[in-house]
């Protein structure tokens, strides 16, 4: 089972901050190490070299006769074992070891009869050198980290915090928030150096910015279209309805009837892309409202109401939404179609074939259909805009058992049951 690292340890300030202090760490370790190396070299190099020296005098006195002098003997006690055998087989050497409880240079060589002529030189100095050595480099070495770490901190806080920039200028741009740019100093200042970041910046708020005069032409020519087809639909209706009784003219005016449906509805689309609906809220009955949809609707519709509840709604967007999913429910599904009203959740099931693959994943897309179904795709969009407008969370999802299954949860009323108007 592989092992799940918390969300904190993902981010690049993490990451900046572990490999900044791995780095400084061996960086520290290897200097440390060098340091303490060759300082220590050094220390014993000298110490050796005034044992040696020593042991030099005292060979000589001892040859010509003289009394040693303090710290030189034959097979002193303390001797290092393996330097008494050194000395024994003819040959010079130093060793450090505890001698009375302090550090001893030893330096010993051959005297008669087998025996080790050795001189004892006072190490403590030295060894105490090299333990301050030690202490200072590990001292440094850890302040020398915290600073780097302190300021790596700093300056990858301030890279992540842009990107953090960047990354919630995009999230708004995809809710909808258009106008949302970074506008990143650096872009706006060329003379200063255009680091990664500012690039991407650049390149967000210039995407931004050209699929809003898309988005906004695409508008343009929905309403434009819409409102020139309004006109001459007036007049077709208005002919239609002079023409004699016949399957012919049943035909005509069926056609005429669906044409100014779906200019409707691209006005209403074109309305709502505008973002600026105002609503006209009231307190309402859910389940009552649901029932009344129903029976509008003319289908044989099944209400369930599970938990009754109170909400702060538009009472004519909400019968829109409601209205749009039973006519899509009948008309792409299967019967039974069930309206389910369970607290400020709305659920709308039929059980046909269920959603396209592509709407669940993506919500519905005007003038798309698929699995030869027939439509401009125009309701769901609607049902999905006024949602939007009434504050409410609309999903579309496949059922386990089959059937298509729309989820409106909309904002509950207040305890106190007041009403206000917002934009």
């Amino acid at each position: 089972m592989r092992r799940t690292l918390p969300r904190w340890s993902g981010t690049l300030a993490v990451k900046a901050a572990v490999f900044i202090t791995v780095m400084c760490c061996a960086l520290a370790a290897l200097l440390g190490v060098l340091v303490h190396v060759s300082v220590t070299n050094q220390t014993v190099g000298q110490a050796r070299d005034l044992a040696l020296a020593r042991l030099e005098d005292a060979t000589a006195a001892y040859e010509a006769g003289d009394p040693l002098t303090p710290g030189t003997g034959i097979d002193p006690a303390g001797l290092p074992a393996p330097l008494r055998s050194l000395a024994a087989a003819g040959d010079r050497g130093t060793m450090v070891d505890e001698h009375e409880g302090r550090p001893t240079m030893w330096a010993a060589g051959p005297a008669d009869g087998g025996r080790a002529l050795a001189v004892a030189v006072d190490y403590s100095q030295q060894a105490r050198t090299i333990d301050g050595l030690d202490r200072a480099i590990g001292w440094s070495s850890a302040l020398a980290i915290g600073a780097t770490v302190l300021v790596g901190a700093f300056a990858v806080t301030r890279v992540t915090r842009r990107l953090h920039t960047t990354a919630g200028v995009a999230r708004r741009i995809s809710a909808g928030d258009l106008d949302a740019r970074v506008n990143d100093p650096r872009t706006r200042d060329r003379t200063r150096p255009q680091d990664e970041v500012a690039a991407v910046a650049a390149a967000l708020d210039s995407m931004a910015g050209s699929l809003q005069g898309k988005l906004l032409a695409e508008q343009r020519f929905t309403a434009d279209v819409a409102h020139e087809l309004r006109t001459p639909l007036t007049g077709l209706h208005a002919a239609a309805e002079l023409l004699p009784p016949g399957r012919p003219t049943e035909l005509v005016r069926d056609r005429v009837a669906a044409l100014r449906t779906l200019t409707e509805d691209l006005l209403e689309i074109s309305r709502l892309d505008t973002g600026r609906e105002r609503l006209d809220l009231d307190t309402e009955e859910l389940g009552a409202l649901a029932e009344r949809v129903v029976r509008a609707s003319g289908t044989d519709t099944a209400v369930r109401v599970v938990r009754d509840a109170r909400v702060e709604t538009d009472r004519r967007r909400l019968e829109r939404v409601l209205g749009n999913l039973v006519t899509n429910a009948h008309k792409h599904g299967r019967r039974p179609v069930v309206v389910t009203v369970d607290g400020p959740v709305v659920t709308v099931r039929d059980h046909g074939a269920g959603y396209p693959e592509y709407l669940v994943e993506h919500g519905p897309q005007r003038f798309r259909t698929e699995g030869g179904a027939k439509g401009h795709g125009l309701g769901l969009t609607i049902a999905l805009g006024q949602a939007e407008v009434l504050g409410a969370q609309l999903e579309f999802r496949n059922a386990p058992g089959g059937g298509a299954v729309a989820r409106l949860t909309l904002p509950q009323a207040p305890p106190d049951g007041r009403t206000a108007d917002r934009e």
